[in-house]
């Protein structure tokens, strides 16, 4: 028997982790299963288990969508599940998911299903790709639901790159600006300090906080790393608790520059993989659980775990999303229209593309609110060290004029 590390979700959404004992890894995904549990991360307790940090390079929704392109071409050409594995793995660049591959060829080729083989890496083949593949080998439609998995991970590629590049350009200046303050204090600051000394004078507010800044980064730089990282592990920690998770979800949506393109792009994702989930068949209730877990922001993810057991309660789906407050109207009210009519996985894909355009402009509002902001701050730290520097120096004038 060998132990485990594990991290899973239960029924409600909540995270999990501990230690298991087994046979081998496959088992002890098998055991979690049966206690309920959705397994997001096993390893081997000699790994380092649960704070193991891996050097594994990411997969990005990109990669996971050629990969779906490449095994609907490959396998609408009669090519068997296990072969489609080895030629796919053989031409991959990326170490990660080539290993996944491999895995998940050894697993099938010993009898067990792809969807089971893919479930062997949680960490490299989401819930909705693991979900999607059992229900087109259940269904006899592998082909069908690989189409529909590479279309739905390039939309989600592209609401990601949209999001990216709102958030790149005042990331960038806020970066320089750091640059330019650390430049200030250590080149430039120091030349001054001296002549200010013989000043005898009393230096103003702006002149002597950065004299205790450059003092403080030329002497102590050490303890300034030491500050800097500290705050950099307890801000990561403290958002992974539950109450720096909610915390930050509830600043995400009620922040006035940000909110209008979080909550677009949660709808956008919300309805997209709802769409694509049910058209593979896969029941709504199952559907709802793997949405909710997909969802980065706790407010979100939590209200729709609760709709679940709404909707397990007899109610409809448009009933508990309305309660969540969060939704915008017109995406619950596409939802009503879909249960009213049967066809709520059409109504869902239009609803994806019609928030797809609003993070496009969501995207573009934010951009054009943030360059006045960053110009803002910019100016700040110009003037902070303007006055700082010459501050001292209009004085002396001014005191000498004087005499």
């Amino acid at each position: 028997m060998a132990q485990y590390n594990y991290k899973a979700t239960d029924a409600s959404g909540k995270n999990k982790k501990g230690t298991i004992d087994a046979a081998d890894r496959d088992k002890a995904i098998e055991r979690l299963k049966t206690e309920g549990l959705t397994v997001t991360d096993i390893r081997d307790a000699g790994e380092g288990g649960s704070f193991n940090f891996s050097l594994k390079k990411k997969v990005k929704s990109r990669d996971l969508s050629v990969l779906c392109k490449q095994m609907v071409s490959i396998l609408n050409a009669g090519v068997t599940v296990i072969t489609a594995l080895e030629m796919l793995s053989e031409q991959l660049d990326n170490k990660t998911l080539k290993a996944a591959l491999i895995e998940a060829k050894v697993y099938v080729e010993k009898g067990g299903t792809l969807a089971d083989g893919f479930r062997l890496n949680p960490d490299v083949f989401p819930p909705i790709m693991i979900n999607m593949t059992a229900a087109g080998e259940s269904s006899g439609s592998l082909e069908t639901s690989f189409d529909r998995l590479s279309t739905h991970f390039e939309k989600d590629d592209a609401l990601k790159g949209k999001i990216k590049g709102a958030l790149t350009y005042p990331i960038m200046v806020m970066i320089v600006a750091v640059l330019v303050i650390i430049v200030v204090m250590v080149a430039v600051i120091p030349n001054f300090v001296d002549m200010f000394a013989e000043m005898g004078t009393q230096l103003p507010f702006a002149t002597r906080l950065m004299m205790a800044g450059s003092d403080f980064v030329l002497h102590k730089w050490p303890l300034l790393i030491i500050i800097v990282a500290a705050v950099v592990v307890g801000f990561k920690f403290f958002k992974a608790t539950p109450f720096g998770e909610l915390l930050f979800a509830k600043i995400a949506i009620n922040a006035p520059i940000f909110k209008d393109l979080v909550i677009k792009s949660n709808s956008a994702s919300f309805a997209r993989t709802l769409a694509t989930l049910m058209s593979a068949g896969i029941p709504m209730l199952d559907a709802i659980e793997q949405v909710a877990k997909m969802m980065g922001n706790k407010i979100f993810r939590d209200g729709l775990m609760d709709a679940k057991v709404q909707v397990a309660k007899g109610l409809p789906l448009s009933k508990p999303l309305k309660d969540m407050e969060v939704l915008p109207t017109m995406l619950v009210q596409m939802v009503k229209i879909g249960e009213e009519t049967g066809n709520i996985e059409d109504m869902m894909q239009k609803v994806a593309d019609l928030y797809d355009r609003e993070v496009d402009l969501a995207t573009e509002s934010l951009t054009q609110a943030m360059e006045p902001l960053t110009m803002v701050v910019l100016a700040g730290i110009v003037g902070l060290i303007v006055a700082a520097v010459y501050g001292p120096i209009l004085s002396m004038y001014k005191g000498i004029d004087s005499m």
